[in-house]
C-alpha cells in the first residue's frame, strides 16, 4: 500500500531527526512550509527553547510570490541569528524535499552569512 503525502513526510522527518539535533552553539534551523506561508526557527533541542523565529506572515516581509517570501525569510533568519551570535546551524528540512521554496530559503540564509 502506498503512503500518503503526510505519512511519507513523517517517515522522512523521523529519519532526519534521529541524526540532527540543535545545541545552544549550533541550533537546528527548522523549516515549515504550508500552502501559503513559510516559517523558519532556530531551535536549541538540549534546553527545548526556540532561539529565533521568522515567518512570511511577519510585518515587513512582503513578497509577490511564495519563492520571494522564502528568500526574504531566509535572509531574515540569518540576520536574527547573527544578532544572537550564531554563525553555524544544522539545517532541518522537516521531511520536505530540498527543492523549491525550502531550497530558496536555505540558499538565502547561506548568502546572508549562515553556515550549514
Amino acid at each position: 500500500m502506498a503512503l500518503s503525502k503526510l505519512e511519507r513526510r513523517a517517515r522522512i522527518k523521523r529519519r532526519i531527526r534521529k541524526i540532527i539535533s540543535g545545541t545552544p552553539t549550533k541550533p537546528r534551523l527548522s523549516v515549515f512550509r504550508s500552502n501559503k506561508e513559510i516559517y523558519a526557527q532556530l531551535i536549541d533541542d538540549e534546553n527545548g527553547v526556540t532561539l529565533a523565529s521568522v515567518s512570511s506572515r511577519d510585518k515587513g516581509l512582503k513578497a509577490a510570490s511564495k519563492s520571494e517570501a522564502a528568500n526574504a525569510v531566509g535572509k531574515a533568519i540569518a540576520e536574527k541569528a547573527s544578532k544572537s551570535g550564531i554563525e553555524t546551524v544544522a539545517f532541518d528540512r522537516n521531511g520536505y524535499l530540498y527543492h523549491g521554496r525550502v531550497k530558496v530559503l536555505a540558499e538565502a540564509a547561506r548568502e546572508a552569512g549562515l553556515k550549514f
